[in-house]
């Protein structure tokens, strides 16, 4: 899955809810149940997602969306293979961030 979000240190759930194309409701779900979530909240208690939690997200939207994990399987498979569950969904986002480039540079031949 790719994101079209910009660079930037924190994004509101807002932002994260469009990106993901998921109701806000369940990102503040996920942050209850996944402890490797870890937003910041500011004065008002709005929760501000890093670029890290930006990346667990998307692993943890490709574990239970995509591949259909529950959650209870999506945290034991986190837990235990977490350096490796990492490694290869990097190179999985960077392979498809490749392919939707090779995409548009057909496109605009």
């Amino acid at each position: 899955m790719h994101l079209d979000l910009p660079e930037k240190r924190y994004y509101s759930i807002g932002e994260l809810a469009k990106a993901f194309d998921v109701n806000a409701s369940l990102i503040r779900f996920w942050d209850k149940e996944f402890d490797i979530l870890k937003p910041k909240k500011n004065a008002k208690g709005n929760r501000m997602f890093t670029p890290e939690d930006v990346k667990n997200l998307q692993l943890i939207y490709h574990l239970v969306k995509e591949r259909g994990f529950t959650l209870d399987g999506a945290r034991v498979h986190l837990k235990e293979g977490q350096k490796k569950t990492m490694d290869k969904f990097e190179i999985i986002r960077k392979l498809e961030t490749i392919k939707t480039n090779l995409i548009n540079l057909k496109n605009e031949l």
